[in-house]
């Protein structure tokens, strides 16, 4: 291997005493693949066992807490009991290969198909409506209490299941998003008005999530959070509101934060010094207090270097791990010059992609490069 791609393989250890043996992490992605009733399908596992032979930790596709925070065709569950023996399945398969599994947990909120949740009842922090037309109601007091509870629950499932911890997916304008944003929060009782209000939900779940790893792991169990730092609608999230966010959850004592990002050297639109990229902002605001996972085009040895140079402790890679899922494997072993950036569409067998999520790249324009 090239010895200046050594910061990249360097072992780390996280805040709970659990070692990675490397810096990089296969970002969460879904697969479109998943049983109707929330099991994992053969093609899945075959897809996610490719992709766990050289990435010291795995973080698999969302899986709903909720049978109504359901947001994909496909997505896997952890909302009920009954999907333990699939759960168990996916754990093993990951860490057959040698990594860390971490399961993403998510509700959809407002994001949900209509078609995907129970009688269509769509949920989200305040009433939406799109054209005259109801898209989604506020939930109820009770009825919020009831979802902080099923992280919790999805996380002591992921605990007998038998992975190694849970990220709670806060990003990409899902349920906990609606919550922290001006955007899609209206509310004027204890969950919404100031920031420090339309903070609670998001905080409330990572309390339930702690409160269950302390209660059901007999061994270290890694809790991450994903946090998305802007929203282009005004009201939307600014980087103030994240700024303030990010302060809070660094005190958390969770084991990392994991930002989303289209581009990871991309800068601030707004409330935030232009000149720097959103991942410098947040790393120092961090100082330190809590692992920060950057994520976002990241594709190359080199562009994965830049972005460790920059004092970030830890990767993700997403689409580049679609074309290249032996990408860690090519460098440690002095290829890095044969890694491939866009998936050959003539080849699809090597690629160990499951069909739907095969046909939705090829259908998705610019979503993942294409060799035609």
């Amino acid at each position: 291997m090239n010895q200046k791609y050594q910061p990249l393989f360097d072992r780390y250890t996280l805040p709970n005493g659990i070692e990675l043996k490397n810096r990089l992490a296969l970002a969460p992605m879904t697969h479109y693949s998943s049983n109707d009733d929330g099991t994992m399908s053969d093609a899945e596992l075959i897809y996610i066992k490719e992709r766990s032979k050289d990435f010291g930790l795995i973080i698999t596709a969302c899986a709903n807490v909720m049978e109504n925070g359901k947001a994909f065709v496909g997505q896997p569950g952890i909302f009920s009991d009954e999907l333990l023996p699939s759960l168990k399945k996916w754990a093993k398969t990951i860490q057959d290969e040698g990594a860390k599994a971490v399961v993403q947990i998510h509700h959809g909120g407002r994001q949900c198909p209509t078609k995907l949740v129970p009688n269509g009842d769509v949920v989200s922090a305040s009433d939406y409506f799109e054209e005259d037309k109801q898209i989604a109601r506020a939930l109820t007091n009770e009825e919020i209490e009831d979802i902080i509870v099923g992280f919790g629950e999805a996380t002591r499932r992921a605990i007998e299941a038998g992975f190694d911890g849970v990220e709670i997916h806060g990003a990409n304008t899902y349920l906990i998003q609606q919550f922290y944003s001006p955007y899609t929060n209206h509310r004027t009782d204890k969950w919404g008005g100031s920031r420090e209000k339309r903070m609670a939900f998001p905080l409330a779940v990572v309390d339930a999530c702690q409160k269950a790893i302390e209660k059901f792991a007999k061994k270290p169990f890694i809790l991450g959070y994903r946090f998305s730092p802007e929203e282009p609608s005004t009201p939307g999230l600014t980087m103030a509101d994240t700024f303030q966010l990010v302060d809070t959850l660094a005190d958390k004592e969770l084991d990392y934060l994991h930002i989303s990002l289209a581009d990871v050297q991309s800068t601030p639109h707004r409330d935030a010094d232009p000149n720097k990229t959103r991942i410098e902002l947040i790393n120092e605001l961090i100082n330190g207090r809590v692992p920060f996972m950057a994520v976002g085009q990241i594709n190359s040895p080199d562009e994965a270097l830049a972005v460790r140079n920059q004092g970030i402790p830890l990767l993700a890679l997403g689409r580049e791990l679609l074309i290249e899922p032996r990408w860690a494997d090519k460098i440690q072993n002095g290829h890095e010059n044969e890694i491939e950036y866009a998936l050959k569409i003539n080849e699809k067998d090597k690629y160990a992609l499951p069909e739907n999520l095969w046909n939705i790249i090829l259908k998705r324009e610019g979503w993942v490069p294409l060799s035609r």
